[in-house]
């Protein structure tokens, strides 16, 4: 197949390129700057432009591009910049997939178990009704988007992420320096739901539903979600550290703001893959034990 990528230097993007090539697909990148390759295709979101001719031909489109949502305090530029960034880039890439000759079989379009809100211990699926707040308007606005491609026909799929774990960034890479020194410990109550994927999850699962006949919203998530103090203990175990104190939270609301901090580390969603295994999937790493230490044994990044 040839598959078109955007977000290609993200965490996800860049373990992503290299196994599709690997399976044996010719990948183009979506890019913002100058091409680097001759498989490179321009666009700029935010002017709204496209080189449509360079879409041609693409059988299947995997768009993962959008700014860091936790990355940096939610001022309400940021928050404009982290709705923009995927509302505006998947509806020019929707509307233009949509007019092409030839339109793609398959729009794999990101998106983020944030949807679902603050839920407690509700146990959530594809079917769960979405939840309240800033990402919650963010995850709906952004899988809307892609509305010009259903309507032309294209199998569109909303990939839920969750908590990805790789040792190369995402929120696994901020917690590793504070647990490797043994003072990390658990986010507030500890209650709150993590639900989480290994990066190698995460890329296979994306391979998979490139042909899956799936669409809709579809989880990334492990089977076996954790509350953050089972995951604390689980990764102290993993390192060998001690997680006995709680993670100071007035550093991080100082740094990251209250909103940021509540809605990311101390808010928390039950979710299960309900669709992604009901179309076939087998999970390499289920559970997070296994899962973390295959994470941290993976070799870094070059």
């Amino acid at each position: 197949m040839d598959v078109l990528v955007t977000g290609s230097h993200g965490l996800i993007g860049s373990a992503l390129i290299p196994r599709l090539r690997s399976d044996g697909h010719r990948v183009a990148r979506l890019v913002r700057g100058a091409p680097e390759g001759g498989d490179d295709v321009r666009w700029d979101p935010r002017a709204g432009t496209i080189d449509a001719a360079g879409l041609e031909g693409i059988d299947a489109v995997v768009h993962l591009a959008g700014a860091g949502i936790g990355d940096k305090k939610w001022t309400d530029d940021r928050k404009r910049l982290i709705l923009e960034s995927r509302t505006q880039g998947t509806s020019l890439l929707a509307t233009t997939l949509a007019g092409l000759a030839r339109t793609p079989s398959v729009f794999l379009s990101g998106s983020a178990i944030g949807v679902y809100g603050n839920r407690g211990d509700e146990v959530l699926t594809e079917a769960s009704a979405p939840g309240t707040g800033f990402t919650a308007e963010v995850c709906a606005a952004w899988e809307a988007a892609t509305a010009p491609a259903e309507e032309a026909g294209i199998r569109v799929a909303h990939l839920r992420t969750g908590i990805v774990l790789s040792t190369h960034g995402g929120a696994l890479g901020r917690m590793l320096p504070p647990f490797k020194v043994g003072i990390g410990g658990r986010m507030g109550s500890g209650k709150q739901y993590m639900s989480w994927i290994a990066i190698d999850d995460e890329v296979g699962a994306i391979r998979h539903l490139l042909t899956a006949d799936v669409a809709g919203a579809v989880n990334l998530t492990a089977p076996n979600p954790a509350t953050n103090a089972e995951f604390t203990a689980a990764l102290g175990g993993a390192l060998h550290r001690p997680t006995k104190l709680p993670t100071p939270m007035f550093p991080l609301k100082a740094l990251y703001g209250g909103e940021l901090v509540q809605s990311l580390l101390l808010d928390g969603q039950r979710v299960l893959p309900a669709a992604l295994e009901a179309s076939g999937y087998a999970f390499a790493l289920p559970d997070l034990d296994g899962a973390l230490r295959a994470v941290l044994a993976a070799p870094a990044a070059a």
